[in-house]
């Protein structure tokens, strides 16, 4: 019986695709075992986010979602947008989901607004996915630079126009936020994030809004009904 040729190209051939078809079908088993985790921890940092721009921080995985589910009491999406109907110590609150363009990648928020005459921040929370460490990754390392949006003023008064805004000077520091030090084209993109983002809201928060309220009343209603 002849002696197999580990030198032969046909060898080198047929080991090399057998070695790659082994590989991929172990990538892709592990890749299928894996995605229900990976999922969850998707939905989970999704949701501390959430959390993040109601001012909760510093939960662990089991307490931000009890915290997530007793605060959280609505979802409602329109145009691509989403909201969530938030509950904090009896103050209905509303959480915008935003998304945009930083410098080198994209970037996303979530900013709450409570108050009905006036709409202000009442906390808001930005990520990113690439831009550069120690400056535009400020957006969303630095919880100090994230609690100046708090307490401003949302909206033109009588309008939908959208007044909150990062600026690199500030002149109107009922409405205004200055930007990150060093970062300005990051800082420009959050701007204009916002804008976009809560302009869409401007038209459909209220809506929105009073159909979340809605369901959440109904819920409530329904719940002291079975108490009773």
């Amino acid at each position: 019986m002849s002696k197999l040729n580990t030198n032969s190209n046909a060898y080198i051939i047929i080991y090399s695709a057998v070695l790659v078809v082994v590989v991929a079908f172990l990538l892709a088993f592990m890749f299928k075992a894996l995605k229900p985790l990976q999922d969850a921890n998707v939905a989970l940092d999704q949701k501390k986010q959430i959390l993040y721009s109601l001012n909760i921080r510093g939960l662990d995985g089991n307490e931000a979602e009890a915290k997530y589910a007793e605060v959280v009491k609505n979802e409602g999406e329109k145009d691509g947008q989403k909201y969530y109907l938030c509950e904090i110590d009896g103050e209905d609150i509303l959480v915008v989901s935003l998304k945009g363009m930083g410098l080198w990648g994209g970037i996303s928020g979530y900013i709450a607004i409570h108050g009905d005459e006036s709409p202000i921040v009442y906390g808001a929370y930005f990520n990113h996915e690439s831009e550069t460490a120690g400056l535009g990754a400020e957006i969303k390392d630095s919880q100090t630079w994230q609690e100046k949006f708090i307490g401003k003023k949302v909206f033109v008064d009588g309008t939908q126009d959208v007044a909150l805004s990062v600026v690199k000077k500030v002149d109107n520091p009922e409405t205004q936020v200055d930007c990150v030090t060093g970062a300005t084209l990051t800082s420009i993109g959050v701007n204009d994030m916002i804008k976009n983002g809560l302009k869409n809201a401007g038209k459909n928060c209220c809506e929105l809004f009073l159909d979340m309220q809605c369901v959440k009343d109904s819920a409530a209603a329904n719940t002291k009904i079975e108490e009773e």
